[in-house]
């Protein structure tokens, strides 16, 4: 079963009635949506135009309270609409050692589309220290490669 969710930094907005899978996060002009697919075992998130560590905490943070997320899932982490990544080194040490709430065994995908995307999911990739995390330029290539 696949649940939606709309969360502001003051909590949930909007459940949109019976569950549906989907989760937003809206903060301001930026949006995280992800969605839970537990028959798949994999969580897909969207962050929008503008990503910060709050976002990424935030995000984690109802992930973690999930009933249906387990750390095991895999994850496919589209950042392709990102065009401006407010993450200092600091918050890349925080979020890779503190805040990461999928398991080292997890499969974890990122899909970007510029470089300063790019640059942000491999600083990620080295601080977890994981062969199980790609990086691609479509979303279809990440979904492939989670499948495997």
């Amino acid at each position: 079963m696949e649940r939606r969710f709309v969360l502001s930094e003051t909590g949930i907005l909007n459940q949109g009635g019976e569950p549906s899978g989907k989760a937003s996060i809206s903060f301001a002009n930026r949006q995280v949506e992800y969605m839970i697919h537990p028959d798949k075992r994999r969580v897909v998130v969207r962050f929008g135009k503008k990503l910060t560590a709050k976002d990424i905490e935030q995000y984690t943070k109802r992930l973690r309270n999930d009933p249906d997320f387990q750390p095991e899932f895999s994850e496919i982490a589209d950042i392709s609409e990102a065009e401006e990544i407010d993450l200092q080194a600091d918050d890349f040490l925080r979020l890779a050692d503190e805040i990461d709430p999928f398991s080292p065994d997890a499969k974890r995908a990122f899909v970007v589309q510029t470089s300063t995307q790019s640059h942000a999911a491999r600083m990620h990739k080295i601080l977890r220290s994981n062969k199980n995390i790609e990086i691609f330029d479509s979303f279809y290539e990440a979904e492939e490669w989670v499948q495997l």
